[in-house]
């Protein structure tokens, strides 16, 4: 704790992360669980990385997207995990005010990016499928750069909003945060002032990162189901299907928890609660996401096969 000069009210400058557990037999098991699904979240994203970037025939729009979420996923699982595994073992578990404030800002940068890049992949499968012969000519790769740059632009600049409304509340008493990282209505809900108004503009910001965007993917995919309706193929019906089914499951998993969490008021707030369904849309979410698109994509077996030297793409 620090004074402010002239004043008899002490102020925050660091915040203690409780976690799930203070037994440290607990901790451990925790810490193994938790290293491990880190590591395969980082490995696997990374393989998906590695193949888009070696293998030709994955230098399309589509893969070009789905690289930039595997990206997204190991930053975001990189910013809160590492700390969250230190903590499980080390006896201090606190953070600089500096050092949430940093935390918070990224995570959330990354976290609303993805929101933004969802839409984009939406747009994408929406185009493939709608006009299929126009596609390399709408979806051009000065496009996909634009479209990229600006989910990062739009990600980012909404989490500095969100940041700084919630950074910038007075911090005057309890400094434990129940929560394994900085997440932003666990650290507002131990402000020493009304949060009523924040809460307002937090969900206004909530609800133009995550409302509209699912709007979009869904009017997007209405569009798509039509589209495939009207393929007499069954077999080039069930393969246009398929390339939708992972992203819709990405985006379930994704946007469910998440939106819960940033929209519902302070109110309603559940320590508890809010650390699964966070672990969940943040480390699960980002080790799904390469089962998900490896299990079900042919592409990236082939390239799998083709560069680990036991296969040859046609």
């Amino acid at each position: 704790m620090w004074m402010i000069p002239g004043q008899n009210q002490s102020w925050v400058s660091e915040f203690i992360l409780l976690g799930f557990s203070s037994d440290h037999k607990t901790n451990g098991i925790f810490f193994t669980v938790f290293l491990l699904i880190y590591l395969s979240s980082v490995m696997g994203n990374g393989l998906i990385v590695m193949l888009i970037c070696l293998v030709s025939h994955l230098h399309t729009p589509m893969y070009f997207f789905l690289c930039i979420l595997a990206i997204l996923d190991m930053g975001c699982v990189t910013t809160t995990m590492p700390q969250m595994l230190v903590h499980l073992l080390a006896h201090s578990q606190s953070i600089s005010f500096a050092g949430c404030w940093l935390q918070m800002y990224v995570f959330g940068g990354l976290v609303t990016t993805e929101c933004t890049l969802f839409v984009v992949m939406a747009y994408d499968r929406y185009v493939a499928i709608c006009y299929p012969l126009h596609y390399t000519a709408i979806l051009n790769w000065e496009l996909c750069r634009w479209l990229a740059a600006g989910s990062c632009a739009c990600g980012f600049l909404s989490a500095l909003l969100h940041t700084f409304f919630t950074m910038s509340l007075p911090y005057c008493g309890p400094n434990k945060v129940n929560h394994y990282f900085c997440e932003g209505p666990a650290v507002r809900n131990l402000a020493c002032m009304d949060t009523h108004l924040i809460e307002m503009v937090d969900l206004v910001l909530s609800v133009f990162m995550s409302l509209i965007p699912i709007s979009l993917i869904v009017a997007s995919y209405v569009h798509i189901a039509k589209a495939i309706l009207k393929i007499k193929s069954t077999q080039a019906r069930c393969k246009a299907f398929s390339t939708c089914v992972s992203h819709l499951t990405v985006v379930s998993f994704f946007y469910g928890p998440a939106s819960y969490i940033y929209m519902r008021p302070n109110s309603s707030y559940s320590p508890e609660q809010d650390k699964q369904l966070s672990l969940f849309y943040n480390a699960f979410t980002a080790l799904l996401n390469p089962v998900v698109y490896s299990l079900r994509n042919k592409d990236i077996k082939r390239a799998f096969l083709k560069v680990v030297g036991h296969g040859m793409v046609d």
